[in-house]
């Protein structure tokens, strides 16, 4: 276990930087900026530091989204900065939060997308560029309405090309153009 002191301000603060500046501004996820212009996303911190902890905090988010109305909450960001710091920890916890929505009863109703500061893709090098498509500032497990995926989908009828588009835009940028970009010291 690792200590963590950073405040929830501070890891809030991180984390929509990184979806105002890469989800958004780089148009990773062309569904995001709606919700997040109508405030649809619900911000969930965990202080959880292992799998049991995170686990129980992914069940009460599940549950909250579900008790919630989508015109208020569409969507959930569970925040783990205390947990999973080791990327493949975290890759096959997936694999239990996945088992979890089937035993609650929300497969087909929602799904979980994943982020991890050290994020790769299966094939790829640990330091690959499009690794950082989905390299958020702390663990992330992004539950989503399946609804508004179908949604989206619709609206974007070319939502195949989405990976391969974010593939070529951080290619483009680099690692050096994604840490300015992520830089603090980077005005808003």
């Amino acid at each position: 276990m690792t200590e963590f002191t950073q405040t929830h301000e501070a890891i809030l603060a991180a984390t929509q930087r990184w979806l105002t500046r890469a989800i958004i501004g780089l148009n990773l996820c062309p569904f995001a900026k709606s919700v997040h212009v109508k405030q649809q996303i619900r911000y969930v911190i965990s202080d959880a530091t292992d799998a049991e902890g995170v686990e129980a905090a992914l069940e009460l988010a599940l549950l909250e989204l579900n008790d919630s109305d989508p015109a208020d909450v569409d969507t959930t960001l569970l925040i783990l900065p205390a947990a999973f710091a080791d990327f493949l920890d975290y890759n096959d916890f997936l694999h239990q939060a996945d088992r979890l929505l089937k035993l609650m009863g929300f497969q087909g109703k929602y799904q979980i997308a994943s982020f991890h500061p050290q994020y790769q893709f299966a094939g790829t090098e640990a330091d690959d560029i499009e690794n950082y498509t989905n390299r958020a500032p702390y663990p992330t497990l992004h539950l989503i309405r399946e609804a508004s995926i179908e949604r989206a989908v619709a609206a974007f009828p070319d939502a195949s090309v989405i990976y391969e588009r974010n593939q070529e835009t951080m290619r483009r940028i680099g690692l050096d153009g994604w840490r300015k970009l992520m830089s603090a010291d980077e005005p808003d």
